[in-house]
């Protein structure tokens, strides 16, 4: 193997790109990238670059001298438009075809829309935090489509810069599909607390000049639109090239969604054994942990390769709350607090799935407060043994 391709210069392009050197691969290693910028992290762009307490100099994921070491044939600004697996190529949008013995796809997402024909904003890169900042003045109407990790983020730093802000969400309770209706609903106070208007149970229809129109007729103003309902993998370049794709790129245990084709980051769904079920993660630490884990695999023998079995792990600021959780939380049939009381915006939670606990989220604790949970769903511990443990009741 001679020539690496890693398309998507992303946290898990580059973790991808870095393991390769590290693990002695010493032949032609391309990374493409659809935007002209270097890898940079993107969690702070919803968190310290909108709110402008960082500037752009801090995203990086490496220092310019770091990124030169690793020997790069460096494609940025030149999106993939097609994959030819049968020559073992990859086509981008300057015409140039890059030929590949082993290929890692990292392509991540785009934000999803809304139809209509007023301008709103979405975030997904620093151009789009850095436009959104620059509307957010004191007094700005700011409508957030979307009340999920990001637009209730995006909402608080809103707040934090004077802007009266609107979130609105479809949904009864937000994030009740992912973290339960009463840990959802501790969060949803939060808003409410700090003066955000918050509006469960509507739905958006289209952006319009003056604000987003609802499914009722209504018009809800504002000057500025932030639209964070969700994402799509970004798989169009793959149509006909033979690649399975679905809602990501479909992988196995391995990261492998092909003979020498493998997947990491937002846009890869493997099938992670640790919880029996196949899944796709939006998490920073998941992408560096994925790239690492389909490089190794790709230079390693087929015997040799190993599962990809993590424990996610994501975390979000909103106001003063630190929110941290360990596993896999969707889908789960019951939800415990474990330590610390919800009243109080400071606790624990622990999840099952099944017979087993299968994750735990944190809000206002230390880390070590939740650390040891992950280390219990990591080892596959019964929901019975973990709840006898922690000498609580189930929600």
């Amino acid at each position: 193997m001679r020539r690496v391709v890693v398309v998507g210069a992303s946290a898990a392009g580059l973790a991808a790109a870095e393991t390769l050197r590290r693990t002695g691969y010493d032949g032609t290693l391309t990374l493409v990238g659809d935007e002209p910028r270097a890898p940079y992290d993107r969690p702070p762009l919803s968190k310290q670059i909108l709110s402008g307490a960082w500037g752009a100099e801090r995203l990086p994921l490496r220092p310019g001298p770091d990124l030169d070491a690793l020997g790069l044939d460096l494609r940025l600004g030149s999106a993939a438009t097609g994959l030819d697996m049968t020559d073992r190529t990859v086509c981008l949008a300057d015409g140039e075809q890059v030929p590949y013995d082993g290929l890692i796809v990292a392509t991540g997402v785009r934000p999803r829309r809304l139809p209509g024909d007023g301008a709103a904003h979405v975030l997904r890169t620093l151009d789009d935090a850095l436009a959104l900042r620059e509307r957010l003045k004191p007094g700005c109407r700011l409508v957030v489509v979307g009340a999920g990790f990001l637009g209730a983020e995006a909402a608080a730093v809103a707040w934090g810069l004077g802007a009266r802000v609107t979130l609105l969400e479809p949904a009864p309770v937000p994030l009740a599909h992912a973290v339960g209706t009463e840990v959802g609903q501790v969060l949803s106070q939060a808003h409410l607390d700090h003066g955000v208007e918050l509006r469960t149970g509507v739905t958006v229809t289209e952006v319009t000049d003056g604000g987003v129109r609802l499914a009722d007729g209504e018009l809800v103003e504002a000057d500025e639109v932030l639209v964070a309902i969700g994402s799509l993998p970004n798989t169009e370049w793959l149509a006909d090239s033979g690649l399975p794709v679905g809602d990501g790129v479909l992988c196995d245990a391995y990261c492998a969604a092909a003979p020498g084709v493998y997947a990491a980051g937002d846009v890869a769904r493997w099938d992670n054994p640790l919880f029996g079920t196949s899944m796709r993660i939006e998490h920073r630490t998941n992408a560096a942990e994925q790239g690492m884990a389909t490089a190794r695999n790709l230079l390693a023998a087929p015997d040799a390769r190993r599962p990809f079995a993590p424990v996610p792990y994501f975390w979000s600021d909103q106001y003063d709350m630190k929110i941290q959780a360990y596993g896999y939380l969707r889908g789960h049939d019951e939800v415990a607090i474990v330590d610390g009381d919800l009243a109080e915006r400071r606790f624990v939670a622990a999840y099952r799935t099944g017979e087993r606990l299968t994750g735990a989220l944190a809000v206002g604790m230390p880390p070590k407060a939740v650390r040891g949970w992950r280390q219990a769903i990591a080892g596959g511990t019964a929901w019975s043994d973990a709840v006898t443990a922690a000498g609580t009741e189930a929600a």
